[in-house]
């Protein structure tokens, strides 16, 4: 998801998204221990778009 589609989506969908994105960075982490994840590639991706989606809304203020 990019910076701007981000901006567009209200404070209280940001923080659904960052739930979501938490629950699926656990089910990666848990199949890379394992040893039954493939794209590994994906665990940088999820924590770089909550790491943007966290900035967004301290720059809003909320």
């Amino acid at each position: 998801m990019k910076a701007a589609e981000i901006r567009n989506l209200k404070t209280s969908e940001i923080n659904n998204k960052i739930a979501e994105l938490k629950a699926e960075l656990f089910n990666l982490r848990f199949q890379h221990a394992v040893g039954q994840l493939e794209n590994t590639a994906r665990l940088k991706t999820v924590k770089k778009t909550i790491a943007q989606m966290k900035t967004i809304i301290t720059e809003r203020g909320e």
